[in-house]
């Protein structure tokens, strides 16, 4: 029914303007009476009145997208009840009844006789002048810069958004909405530019066609109608300026809403609340002010009455600001970033902007609290890099973060911690690094205000200057500035600003090291989750479990990158096997065996096709001999020279097999799997290594060579 309305609706307004812009046309031929020309008058100034106030409120320039358009038709509705007023005017002459021309022509300048009809003129050159000299010009200009910086700026941001989607960071969904924005934003300011010149072209036309209705009336009047020049002149002259007045009003609103429109800032409030919050971040610049007007106002000739009192009631708003923010530093944590530039520099002494409250006065009773564990996973940032998570400018580094731990719940089934953000004076500027559990797991250096350019996967291009390594992936990337853009674009780079690189760079950081964040805490909530669906299955397993051994089985399985989102599969394979043995590693290789076609999936070409790298049965002995286990505790480790010369030969079939552009996986017997697994984790770690029982009957593999052992005891990597 909702449905139903809403395009009813929306046929009818589509009729609405159809109907609009032709009666505009109408009102250019046919004569309309004065009470209808009143009614389109104050028609036209409560649109204006509203098209500014809905400007002042909205918190986006885009929420008003529709804002180019309908100026074209308040300046065709302008001109339209200009040119009907004018036929009404020179056709009555004295006795012309529109009162709201005339109401215009008389109070609003408020003197009789050729007094007013001065003023009046001079009141409507003035608007005229602040409209076209200030407002109009000045919007056009900005309108114009915008234009053109949002299409330079457009390459660059949706090779951001395809870097954001290539990486993971974002879905195809959110991509196609951020290229969708990014359109709008372009088609929106391009528009703008254009109908900025509506606005300008109206206020020359009503500059001319209140010159000709002064020379038309005159004329009119003495030679047709045959008055005398001073009657003429009285009558014509005050209703050609009522006229002047009661349009360029209108018009004056309108181009007050454009200038405001174009000069909005990227905020997620109203204006009003913009102005508020920022008049309102210091004190200091009241008590200078209210100083300043005290002084002033004791000055001879100056009006002490006025200048105390307003220096009074500043000095009372500078009062009430203090007392608020020192307030709000005692009850309040600080918030990460929320520094200022002067407190940021006043020491680099390191210090947790998040950490916990101010403590109370300590009593005789008083005990010191308990000192807070790490947080499981944080961002420590450089104080040059603070804008990036400032919440007064976007705090767009934050909600990258966030786009970064739902995307990763999905993929990995892990309730990704929330990110603690702090401020670091132990790291230089435009340092950043990640820590879990307190430990450093990875950083970066940003060039603040510069692009990173990461080359194509498959080529040879380069850009001038020194390529840096990437923060995240082993590979040369180029920082370069706004103007370079173009060109890495046309190379085939892929440009990303530094909140996209941070964001990328959590996302492996957490891929990586997912079994470190994986607490128990963590794996109670799962189990939380899970019980409201599938109690059996949780039930079963806490029964015949603990939760410490449950998180084991599922750190084991994150940390070879195995999602655990299918958990009621684990659980049900735990609670199956737990009576055989309730040791970590053979739970983990029976609940691999479960998750068979979801691994085979994640690791085969379209779905179908698994390439393999198989290992030949004498060297998976020797591997397991090398690596006793009894199934209670974690695997041994080869000895070294055993280890380097087996791993080396599968690096070599890895490396032979990537210059062809494939991507295998090691398959050898599931009683080796762990022993082989281990040993090959610390040379190639991101080598995902499968049991043949692992393998989904409907996966086409294909073998790309065996690691065999040599006549002598050592390796070597041969194809079959």
């Amino acid at each position: 029914m909702a449905d139903v309305t809403s395009r009813g609706w929306q046929q009818r307004s589509e009729v609405l303007v159809a109907l609009f812009v032709i009666a505009c046309v109408g009102m250019l031929v046919i004569p309309l009476p004065a009470f209808v020309l009143d009614v389109c008058m104050a028609v036209n100034i409560a649109a204006s009145l509203l098209m500014v106030l809905i400007v002042l409120y909205n918190r986006n320039a885009l929420d008003f997208a529709a804002f180019p358009t309908l100026l074209l038709f308040a300046a065709v509705f302008g001109l339209a009840l200009n040119v009907s007023s004018t036929r009404l005017i020179l056709a009555e002459g004295a006795g012309f009844q529109g009162q709201i021309v005339r109401a215009f022509g008389t109070f609003v300048v408020a003197s009789p006789g050729a007094a007013g009809h001065v003023i009046g003129l001079i009141i409507f050159i003035l608007i005229i002048a602040v409209q076209f000299v200030v407002i109009t010009k000045g919007a056009a200009r900005v309108a114009e810069v915008a234009a053109r910086f949002t299409l330079e700026a457009l390459p660059g941001r949706q090779m951001a958004i395809d870097s954001e989607y290539g990486s993971g960071l974002i879905g195809a969904e959110e991509a196609a909405a951020g290229k969708a924005e990014l359109r709008r934003q372009s088609d929106f300011y391009g528009a703008m530019d254009g109908a900025c010149k509506f606005v300008s072209g109206n206020v020359r036309v009503g500059i001319l066609i209140t010159a000709v209705n002064i020379a038309g009336g005159l004329i009119v009047g003495t030679m047709i109608h045959g008055e005398p020049w001073r009657v003429a002149v009285e009558t014509y002259v005050a209703l050609t300026i009522g006229d002047g007045l009661v349009t360029q009003l209108p018009a004056l609103l309108i181009s007050t809403a454009t200038g405001v429109i174009v000069t909005r800032s990227a905020e997620r409030t109203s204006l009003g609340a913009d102005v508020v919050r920022q008049f309102a971040q210091q004190d200091r610049p009241y008590w200078v002010a209210a100083a300043a007007l005290a002084a002033l106002g004791l000055l001879p000739g100056f009006p002490w009455y006025v200048l105390l009192p307003l220096a009074a009631g500043l000095a009372a708003l500078a009062g009430k600001l203090r007392g608020r923010r020192a307030a709000a530093d005692l009850e309040a944590p600080a918030a990460p970033g929320a520094e200022s530039g002067a407190e940021r520099g006043a020491a680099h002494a390191p210090r947790d902007t998040a950490a916990a409250p101010r403590p109370a006065a300590r009593g005789p009773a008083a005990r010191p609290s308990p000192v807070a564990p790490p947080d499981p996973l944080s961002l420590d940032l450089g104080y040059a890099l603070i804008p990036l998570a400032d919440a007064q400018r976007g705090a767009e580094l934050l909600e990258r973060i966030g786009a970064v731990r739902g995307r990763l719940a999905q993929e990995l089934g892990l309730a990704v911690p929330k990110v603690g953000v702090r401020d670091d004076g132990n790291l230089r500027p435009p340092e950043y690094r990640f820590r879990i559990r307190g430990t450093s797991a990875g950083g970066g250096t940003i060039r603040v205000g510069c692009y990173l350019a990461v080359p194509p996967a498959h080529g040879a291009a380069a850009l001038p200057g020194a390529p840096v390594a990437h923060p995240a992936y082993d590979r040369p990337v180029w920082w370069i500035a706004d103007e370079e853009l173009a060109q890495a674009e046309r190379l085939g780079f892929s440009v990303v600003d530094p909140q996209a690189l941070i964001a990328d760079h959590l996302c492996q950081v957490i891929r990586r090291r997912a079994a470190d964040i994986l607490g128990r805490e963590a794996v109670k909530a799962l189990l939380e989750g899970a019980r409201a669906d599938y109690p059996t299955a949780v039930e079963e397993a806490t029964a015949a479990l603990s939760i410490g051994q449950i998180q084991k089985v599922l750190q084991a399985l994150l940390s070879e990158a195995v999602s655990i989102r299918d958990l009621v599969s684990i659980l049900e394979t735990l609670a199956d096997h737990a009576a055989e043995s309730t040791a970590p590693r053979p739970l983990t290789e029976y609940a691999r065996r479960a998750l068979g076609r979801q691994i085979c999936e994640q690791h085969a070409e379209d779905g179908r096709t698994l390439r393999v790298i198989t290992v030949h049965p004498e060297l998976e002995r020797r591997i397991a001999e090398a690596a006793p286990g009894n199934g209670s505790g974690p695997a041994g480790a080869p000895a070294p020279s055993f280890a380097e010369e087996w791993t080396a030969a599968v690096a070599a079939r890895v490396v032979e097999a990537g210059r062809s552009g494939r991507s295998p996986v090691l398959l050898c017997s599931p009683g080796a799997r762990a022993s082989v697994r281990r040993g090959i984790a610390p040379s190639l770690p991101r080598l995902a290594v499968l049991s043949r029982l692992e393998i989904d009957p409907e996966m086409e593999v294909v073998e790309l060579g065996q690691v065999e052992p040599s006549a002598g005891g050592r390796t070597e990597a041969t194809v079959r």
